[in-house]
C-alpha cells in the first residue's frame, strides 16, 4: 500500500485528515510548536482505518503507520489538560477541527481522549499528513463506546 500524503487548505480538507488520524497515538514529546518557523509538527502512530475496513471478516490483524503531521502559519499555541513536562505520556487523538475567524484566520484544535487539547491560532489553514514509511501489524482495533 502506498504511503498516504494529504494536504488541507480548508476545513473540508482538514476533516479528511482528521478521519485518517482518528485514534492515532503519540507521546507528548513527539509534538512541537516551532515558534520561529510558525509551524506545529507531530509524529503519530495512526491506525489505518482503510486497511481495517478491507480486512474485516478476513483477518483480525490491523495496521498502524508512523505518520508526520504539520500545521503551518501558526501564530500561537495553547495547551490544556496536558502536562508538557511528561514527555513519555501517551495521548490518543480523537480529532482535529478548524474554527474560522476573520478570514483567512482561524484556529486548529487537536482534541485528545481524556480531555486534553492543543489549540493553534493560524494565519490561514495549511496542514499536511505524510506517512513516514514505517508500518506494522497489530491485533488491536480501537473501540468506541456504543460500538
Amino acid at each position: 500500500m502506498a504511503d498516504l500524503k494529504l494536504l488541507a487548505l480548508d476545513d473540508e480538507d482538514l476533516a479528511v485528515i482528521a478521519a485518517h488520524l482518528q485514534d492515532a497515538v503519540l507521546r507528548v514529546g513527539d509534538m512541537a510548536y516551532l515558534k520561529a518557523d510558525r509551524r506545529f509538527a507531530v509524529v503519530v502512530n495512526r491506525f489505518d482505518w482503510d486497511h481495517a475496513v478491507r480486512s474485516e471478516g478476513k483477518t483480525q490483524r490491523y495496521i498502524r503507520r508512523q505518520t508526520g503531521v504539520r500545521i503551518e502559519h501558526v501564530q500561537g499555541a495553547k495547551v490544556s489538560g496536558i502536562d508538557l513536562t511528561d514527555k513519555e505520556r501517551v495521548l490518543s487523538l480523537l480529532t482535529l477541527t478548524f474554527e474560522p475567524g476573520e478570514a483567512p484566520h482561524g484556529a486548529v484544535t487537536l482534541t485528545f481522549a481524556g480531555g486534553g487539547a492543543v489549540r493553534l491560532e493560524v494565519e490561514c489553514l495549511e496542514a499536511a499528513l505524510n506517512d513516514l514509511g514505517a508500518a506494522w501489524a497489530t491485533r488491536r482495533k480501537p473501540e468506541h463506546a456504543g460500538e
